[in-house]
């Protein structure tokens, strides 16, 4: 069985000399040669090379993953901690390069022909992890999850109103992908990082103060 033939896009002087349309590829060159896949008619042509290049692409999003396709402008170089709008079928998604496969392992950064599949992890709506602790006689220590925009700013010493919760921020545990905060964790005042590079806020829990009351 011969494999199967090529197909490229391109006008046809018979049937379509304005938008085109599907071709079969019977010889690739300077001049290709291409038959229309909707006369059957066989003329030459000149085929442009592709700008772009398709690529798989990871997605992990609150601890589970699936995998689409994008293209990528094929001049372009990738590197780790690069964010872009994903178009899935689902929806568009700003991810985070975490990590970009080429032949023989990972890497940081690599140039697009040699990239077989870009990791990534949503960071346009996340979930963060909130670690609260009682305040004025509360019972105990809880764990909440928030869901905010990727660029929501928590800031060290402010009081957070969200989602019928009240806390006072006191610490940040900021993700390994997380750039340009010189620490892994911040604690002193005014200190701000954004959700999408935050592992866990740690917080006084101005709720609790409500409950020990009665």
């Amino acid at each position: 069985m011969s494999e199967a033939t090529e197909r490229v896009g391109t006008t046809c002087p018979a049937c379509s000399p304005d938008t085109p349309v599907v071709h079969e590829l019977l010889k690739s060159g300077g001049q290709s040669t291409v038959r229309c896949g909707e006369c059957s008619h066989v003329h030459k042509t000149r085929l442009e090379e592709p700008t772009t290049e398709q690529r798989d692409v990871i997605v992990s999003q609150d601890g589970e993953s699936f995998s689409t396709t994008t293209e990528i402008p094929r001049e372009e170089q990738l590197a780790v901690g690069e964010e872009f709008v994903l178009d899935t079928p689902e929806a568009l998604l700003t991810v985070r390069i975490t990590s970009l496969e080429v032949e023989g392992g990972r890497t940081e950064e690599a140039d697009v022909p040699d990239i077989r599949t870009v990791w990534t992890r949503v960071v346009g709506n996340v979930a963060v992890d909130v670690t609260l602790n009682p305040t004025g006689g509360g019972d105990e220590t809880r764990g909440i999850e928030l869901r905010v925009p990727g660029d929501y700013e928590f800031t060290v010493g402010e009081r957070e109103d969200l989602a019928d919760e009240s806390f006072t921020v006191k610490g940040i545990h900021l993700r390994a992908d997380a750039e340009g905060y010189g620490f892994e964790h911040l604690d002193h005042e005014d200190d701000m990082a954004f959700a999408k590079d935050i592992n866990r806020v740690y917080a006084d829990d101005e709720s609790s103060s409500a409950w020990s009351a009665w």
